[in-house]
């Protein structure tokens, strides 16, 4: 069509291109300049960039820039700049003992902060965001300790954790006297109404002389005369009400049915030191420590 047989829309009274799909006519509507202006500018803002900061990957790299610059590199500078900032304040810490960071007040507050950190990332999956624990999982605020709560005793169970495979691993199992076929159902519930007896919960009419006996014959070597517990064994404390994985009737049977064995991560092979003492302290400071 030649351009003295320019064909207007009727009913936009848009000049159309001359092209024809199915009866349906391109209309000439051109970009508003605005638009094109941007489009334009973008361009030339994609050239500079290109050209001034790393952008085209190669075969082992990328295009540096004229300027060099890169937010990876300029992350990893401040990373290590936080890093010996916090080494700086934390020099103390490194060759103090456990019980040297508790006597000192500045020291004692750096490692409480930074174990509140560590514990929130390492153990509040297990222990909970509070430290109370779970079922299965030990309350670090009660005062009520397998291994011990003394600080030396916690940095320790960090250090090499329970039945976790470290060559100095804290080590003790629950026997499985009914899986093993040590007593009879029948024995196993007898013990266990005297196990409940010891926190003051036994069952009427229980046996508590004859569940006596079980005790003293199965149980003593590991939870002392007393019933109170042998901590280098990680033995518990029976008579305080303060339950690992529960004291109802139920569970106590199952417990002496089937054994206990939890486990806990040693944390030397994942933590540095410094982050190790300070999730003792950190620990030891929630309240429950001995």
């Amino acid at each position: 069509m030649s351009d003295h047989e320019k064909e207007i829309d009727h009913l936009s009274g848009v000049e159309t291109t001359g092209h024809s799909w199915d009866g349906l006519k391109e209309l000439n509507n051109p970009l508003p300049r605005w638009w094109l202006w941007t489009w334009y500018a973008t361009i030339i803002w994609g050239i500079g960039y290109w050209v001034l900061y790393p952008a085209w990957p190669l075969v082992n790299g990328y295009t540096q820039g004229l300027l060099g610059h890169s937010n990876r590199a300029e992350g990893i500078a401040a990373y290590n700049e936080l890093v010996e900032t916090r080494l700086e304040q934390a020099s103390g810490l490194q060759s103090a003992s456990v019980e040297e960071i508790l006597g000192d007040e500045n020291m004692r507050q750096f490692a409480v902060a930074q174990g509140a950190a560590a514990f929130g990332d390492n153990c509040a999956a297990c222990h909970g965001t509070g430290a109370a624990g779970g079922e299965g999982y030990p309350n670090l605020l009660d005062d009520d300790w397998l291994w011990g709560g003394t600080i030396d005793a916690i940095h320790e169970t960090l250090r090499v954790g329970i039945r976790s495979g470290h060559e100095d691993e804290r080590f003790g199992n629950m026997t499985a006297f009914g899986r093993d076929e040590i007593l009879s159902k029948e024995e196993i519930e007898t013990l266990a109404s005297y196990v409940q007896s010891l926190s003051g919960s036994a069952p009427e009419g229980a046996d508590l002389d004859a569940g006596k006996v079980l005790f003293e014959e199965n149980c003593v070597a590991c939870h002392g005369e007393d019933a109170k517990g042998m901590q280098e064994l990680g033995s518990p404390n029976l008579t305080d009400a303060i339950w690992l994985y529960g004291g109802d009737r139920e569970t106590i049977i199952e417990t002496i049915t089937n054994g206990r064995a939890g486990v806990m991560p040693s944390w030397e092979a994942r933590l540095d030191p410094l982050t190790i003492k300070s999730l003792a302290v950190y620990v030891h400071t929630r309240g429950g420590g001995q």
